[in-house]
């Protein structure tokens, strides 16, 4: 099975600006931002998308939503708010198979999304 870009990002076979790696996360801005901040939280481990986590690795769905937040403070986005989001399958949204969270932030964030 080929590498995911994401799995490529982590092995750092492929560059990305990161802004937060702790042993089992790694956060970088995304190539194509919706937002003027747009990060990816993704885990090192790779699960294709957030339907395919068992639940012995529920925990780290939790890291995910931690280093989100620390994603956040750390760009200022916690002041004014911001959005997670986590597309699941291809009608959900789902680009890249791998489970990622987006941090999206820096301007008002209309609703319902899209």
């Amino acid at each position: 099975m080929d590498k995911t870009v994401f799995e490529k990002i982590i092995e750092r076979e492929i560059p990305a600006n990161i802004v937060l790696e702790t042993d089992r996360i790694l956060a970088f801005h995304d190539i194509q931002p919706e937002a003027p901040v747009h990060v990816l939280v993704i885990p090192k481990k790779h699960f294709p998308r957030i339907a395919e986590v068992p639940t012995q690795d529920s925990p780290l769905l939790g890291e995910l939503l931690i280093g989100a937040q620390q994603v956040a403070q750390k760009l200022g986005l916690d002041k004014t708010g911001y959005r997670i989001v986590i597309n699941n399958g291809p009608d959900g949204g789902e680009s890249v198979p791998h489970l990622h969270v987006h941090v999206l932030g820096g301007r008002k964030l209309h609703w319902p999304p899209g």
